[in-house]
């Protein structure tokens, strides 16, 4: 009887976990990971791509922050997720650049399923407003008459505006001290407390340009940005670097094709929806959509070039 009865609780276990398995995705509720602190540009926007997100899938899409690393953190935590949708990331373009630069197991193109690329961030140098650098002219002077003594904040070693600087820095012969914070946040309580001379970061910090706190430099895409008129391009300054550091979502290697499929048709719908576009817009930013194999062809394509800048800058690991 005792026999009978553990049998039976067995067999009740398994069906169980066959009816668990046989749920339509999603049957709950869907954990999104994002590389940046809550409050910056990256956290909010995505929120709000999240909720649309949420609304169309018929599930709530959880925002995890995970900072640090240089925003690389999420997709090391697809790495252990179990491949069914529950668990996906953001992806920023510091995560082609990990194998270059540090020792890990996994491979950035292999080892990721790749859902849709959503949009990418607008950059800038900024100064304090009250800084004796004025424009650019001033800031590569002072660099050049006090080598290595000019201070700069990004938001992580790795990311996109420290090697957008370092490339910058490279070009026009001056040399910077960098360091890095965790998140636009840190960053702009740095610079405001005249711990940092600078800052290298998306245009979240626009906020406090407007209030007269920070004055913008440069910024780094391939048009003037309207809400900084008189903020030159890189290339208007001769520097023939255009940095608009792509990003989207990603899910665990080996997830069912379906559910890819699933969650790219929610948040292709999510971008569209006027929310977001306005979310994106406070930041200059712009929706910039890949599907799937858009994207994972992206990766692939940036894996290489990735590893050209790091050689390029002297910053790969040794073999």
């Amino acid at each position: 009887m005792f026999r009978r009865s553990l049998l039976c609780l067995a067999l009740l276990g398994v069906a169980a976990t066959a009816a668990h398995a046989q749920q339509p995705f999603p049957s709950r509720p869907i954990k999104l990971v994002i590389a940046f602190p809550a409050g910056g540009p990256t956290d909010i926007t995505m929120r709000q791509l999240a909720e649309n997100a949420s609304k169309i899938i018929g599930q709530p899409i959880v925002v995890e922050n995970k900072p640090g690393a240089g925003g690389t953190l999420p997709a090391q935590a697809l790495q252990t997720a179990p491949a069914d949708g529950y668990t996906i990331a953001q992806i920023p373009l510091g995560v082609f650049r990990l194998p270059y630069t540090t020792k890990i197991n996994w491979d950035p193109v292999k080892d990721i399923s790749y859902v849709i690329n959503v949009t990418g961030y607008a950059f800038g140098i900024a100064v304090p407003a009250d800084s004796p650098i004025k424009n650019w002219n001033d800031f590569v002077a002072y660099a050049k008459a006090n080598p290595g003594k000019l201070t700069y904040g990004s938001t992580g070693t790795m990311t996109s505006p420290h090697l957008t600087t370092e490339l910058i820095a490279q070009q026009v012969g001056i040399q910077l001290q960098h360091v890095p914070y965790k998140g636009s946040a840190d960053l702009a309580q740095a610079v405001l407390g005249n711990h940092l001379m600078a800052i290298a970061d998306s245009t979240g910090f626009a906020p406090l340009v407007e209030a007269g706190k920070l004055r913008v430099l440069n910024t780094w895409g391939e048009k003037r940005l309207a809400k900084f008129p008189d903020a030159p391009t890189l290339k208007e300054l001769g520097i023939d670097i255009v940095q608009n550091s792509p990003f989207g979502v990603g899910a665990p290697k080996g997830t069912p094709p379906e559910v890819v499929k699933k969650l790219h048709d929610a948040f292709k719908q999510a971008m569209e929806e006027p929310s977001y576009v306005t979310a994106l817009g406070r930041y200059d930013m712009l929706p910039n959509y890949m599907s799937s194999a858009d994207y994972a062809k992206f990766a692939q394509t940036t894996f290489t070039r990735e590893k050209a800048l790091i050689e390029k800058l002297g910053l790969a690991k040794p073999q």
